[in-house]
């Protein structure tokens, strides 16, 4: 089963593709300096597959490659964020 991840930005939502099909999103809001995830969701047909975590951690990365910093709202994001030290500098609290 093929997986691509993509910002579809003109949804404002990152997305996790399964065979070419939307399987999941993460939702947000970009600002000039900030990216503020605000809910992500796999599609219940999609769940217990990992597919969240994959989706979260290419988000983030991306944010990361393009200076971005993160506020997340969505509390999926923020305990992915707690648990990789590695995008723990990336947070921004203030919206």
């Amino acid at each position: 089963m093929p997986i691509e991840i993509v910002d579809n930005s003109t949804e404002s939502r990152f997305e996790v593709l399964v065979d070419g099909e939307v399987a999941g999103f993460a939702d947000y809001r970009l600002l000039p300096s900030k990216i503020v995830f605000t809910h992500t969701e796999v599609l219940p047909e999609f769940e217990g597959q990992g597919l969240a975590s994959k989706l979260v951690g290419h988000a983030l990365q991306a944010s990361a490659d393009t200076g971005l910093r993160v506020v997340p709202l969505c509390p999926y994001v923020r305990k992915y964020i707690e648990r990789h030290a590695e995008f723990q500098d990336l947070v921004d609290q203030h919206e």
